[in-house]
């Protein structure tokens, strides 16, 4: 989970199917509904994970057309924690924050920007091997 399900958790969840495909359920939210993001788009491509046909949802839809039967729930961003945390008092599971840099706060040329989208994938993609290979 992350602000906008834009960018942070989308490019989460790509990455865990990617690398363990049907044997965990994996689905991202934001604390808000953002728009789809190119550059997440393009640095998923840089690698062969294809994240076009993601559609930005907030937790409350993820909710409301899945429930929320998930054992972990991991925060990207201090509003996505704040909200996580608000969810167990009424559903049983296990929160984890990862801090993660917005890359769209990023200022500079394309390539830079793209540089800072690929640090969070990157980043994410070390983290989510780690922990779900458990």
């Amino acid at each position: 989970m992350c602000a906008m399900n834009a960018v942070r958790s989308p490019m989460a969840e790509a990455l865990a199917k990617h690398f363990f495909g049907k044997s965990i359920y994996v689905q991202s939210a934001g604390a808000r509904k953002g728009e789809p993001d190119g550059f997440a788009l393009a640095v998923l491509d840089e690698i062969g994970i294809d994240l076009s046909r993601h559609r930005p949802k907030s937790i409350e839809e993820l909710e409301e057309w899945e429930g929320l039967n998930f054992d972990l729930i991991i925060s990207l961003s201090p509003e996505a924690h704040h909200k996580a945390l608000e969810l167990t008092r009424t559903h049983a599971a296990e929160v984890e924050y990862w801090p993660t840099v917005d890359p769209t706060l990023f200022q500079g040329s394309r390539e830079q920007k793209l540089d800072a989208y690929r640090e969070v994938r990157d980043g994410l993609m070390r983290r989510i091997k780690t922990r779900l290979q458990r």
